[in-house]
């Protein structure tokens, strides 16, 4: 719903949220609620949690991609970060020559060319990133986003339990988890799910092509069918 809220407002709206807790939980229900406003696509402004029983948000529309996840997912990938392209068109991997939707609809994992909302509603591949500030490159990124982006993805998938986990290109995984790591299958778990990272779809790479690309995904398939 906020993700949906997020696509109707102009960049830097503010907004005020307001959720009821169990008083003995407020510190626990703060966090997950800072986390489902950033992974919604707005900076919380201020955070409040003292109010007994209530928790009261005031966040703004930030410019970068809502995340695109629920429960059951049978994979939910994970980019980097939004380009400033993807995040003004709201869809991930939006950038011209880019192959992801490509490689996805050849594989089988969606059916709708650019609809992550069909992708998770009818495939149950839900969509993220890493790190959640766009930026025209992701030279401009920090060691601090990608360890903060890590933990929250490790939060966000305790809560939702996805079959496995696709990292779409290495940079991330390498940069906040495994500098060594190579695509496939990786030895680390996030939250207890499977971790698979598979090379950048970005049209500049040129060492995997899109069979090779399909090959990687039709793998992440097979791996979320087991669980």
């Amino acid at each position: 719903m906020l993700a949906q809220l997020q696509r109707r407002l102009g960049v830097g709206t503010v907004v005020a949220i307001e959720v009821e807790t169990a008083p003995d939980a407020r510190s626990v229900d703060a966090v997950r609620l800072d986390d489902l406003v950033r992974g919604a696509g707005f900076d919380v402004v201020s955070l409040d949690a003292s109010p007994p029983g209530k928790l009261r948000c005031s966040a703004r529309r930030a410019r970068t991609l809502a995340d695109s996840v629920g429960p059951g997912m049978r994979v939910l990938v994970c980019g980097l970060n939004p380009s400033l392209l993807a995040a003004d068109a709201g869809v991930p991997f939006a950038r011209r020559g880019n192959r992801f939707w490509s490689a996805v609809l050849t594989a089988g994992l969606a059916t709708v060319d650019r609809d992550p909302d069909h992708a998770l509603r009818c495939h149950r591949i839900g969509m993220t990133d890493l790190v959640k500030r766009a930026t025209p490159s992701a030279a401009e990124l920090t060691a601090t986003e990608y360890r903060a982006g890590m933990e929250r993805l490790e939060r966000l998938c305790a809560w939702l339990a996805p079959g496995v986990v696709c990292f779409v290109g290495l940079a991330g995984w390498r940069a906040a988890v495994d500098r060594h790591a190579r695509a496939g299958l990786q030895p680390t778990l996030l939250a207890g799910r499977p971790v698979y990272v598979m090379p950048s779809t970005s049209g500049r790479n040129a060492h995997a092509d899109i069979d090779v690309l399909c090959d990687h995904l039709r793998a992440v398939c097979e791996i979320s069918a087991l669980r």
